[in-house]
């Protein structure tokens, strides 16, 4: 079970082994949704009315988006900004799954709470995430702006985006969007937690039926607790990459319409104003997708990888206390 688990039996696991299979669980997940979040970026960004009846902007719908991304820039650019997307997956899934567990262990040795319960794992989880966010707010809009840019690129390379950005935008474009980004991610984090430990709960095998299935189980309970979390929590992830590309816009011209927002609630207004309550939820067919399989294979690995270090020191106890022949 994910979390400080008291009644758990074997061999217990250290924060820094949280955190290093958390970072496994990252980058593991990273590699395989790529494509989805590069998807997900195009739309979210995208000014015009996504619509296939009556297509307005460059993308109208998820396999037409995919298509022309293919034809034009190459299947490579599905992986566009995979390596500051790498590193943020790796440092994410360390600081989120450290914290988280820190945390929950906290939580049942100093109140008279169960660390175990779904709301603790909400307050929890969302808290984690915080922490994780603040850390790793640069790798994202590195790979917000990576995602973003079409051909030709702006940026070369990892290195030189960050000089770039530094020169003519200065340090703090780093932490554009952190304000929607905090905002959204505590409830979707949480939420991911909440729904997680619900699903586990509810799909738990019998007593006596072994360890047959774990496995699927943490993949399906991740799956639909990312999908009913992001669909909650989806406008505050679009406002982010609205912010993120800000001073950005050159590159995006292409593409077609675009905007400068001065902060949060003018991206808001200006979103309602032009593009109604649907230009909330651009992008979010994608998002879903990729939600569902983000969600379902962090858990999985995370929890696969945590218990084969658990497994592995069990066996090295093992052989310690084991007579000798």
């Amino acid at each position: 079970m994910v979390g400080y688990d008291p009644g758990a039996q074997g061999t217990a696991l250290s924060p820094e082994e949280a955190a290093l299979a958390g970072s496994a669980a990252g980058m593991v997940t990273r590699a395989l949704i790529s494509p989805f979040d590069v998807l997900k970026i195009r739309f979210q960004l995208q000014i015009e009315r996504v619509s296939s009846q009556r297509p307005e902007g460059k993308y109208s719908g998820l396999f037409q988006a995919a298509r022309c991304i293919h034809s034009e820039e190459g299947l490579s650019a599905f992986w566009k900004g995979h390596i500051p997307a790498q590193l943020l997956s790796i440092g994410f899934g360390a600081v989120q799954f450290a914290s988280f567990e820190c945390l929950t262990e906290v939580v049942h040795k100093s109140t008279p709470y169960d660390s175990q319960t779904a709301g603790v794992h909400f307050i929890c989880g969302g808290l984690a995430a915080c922490s994780a966010t603040v850390v790793c707010q640069p790798l994202d809009t590195l790979r917000t702006r990576f995602a973003a840019q079409g051909e030709p690129k702006v940026y070369r390379n990892l290195r030189h985006a960050v000089s770039a950005m530094c020169r003519s935008e200065g340090v703090l474009t780093f932490y554009r969007g952190l304000c929607p980004t905090l905002m959204a991610v505590f409830p979707y984090a949480g939420l991911q937690f909440f729904f997680y430990n619900v699903f586990k709960k509810l799909l738990a095998p019998p007593p006596n039926a072994g360890k047959s299935g774990v496995g699927l189980r943490s993949l399906v309970c991740g799956s639909g607790a990312g999908m009913i979390s992001k669909t909650i929590t989806y406008p505050f992830d679009l406002f982010k990459k609205r912010l993120q590309v800000g001073g950005f816009e050159t590159a995006r011209v292409h593409f077609g319409q675009v905007r400068s927002y001065r902060g949060l609630v003018d991206c808001m207004v200006q979103i309602a104003k032009e593009e109604g309550v649907r230009g909330f939820f651009k992008g979010l067919s994608p998002s879903l997708v990729k939600a569902a399989l983000s969600t379902g294979f962090t858990f999985f690995w995370y929890e696969f990888f945590l218990n084969a270090m658990r497994n592995l020191k069990e066996r090295e106890r093992e052989q310690k206390t084991s007579p000798k022949t």
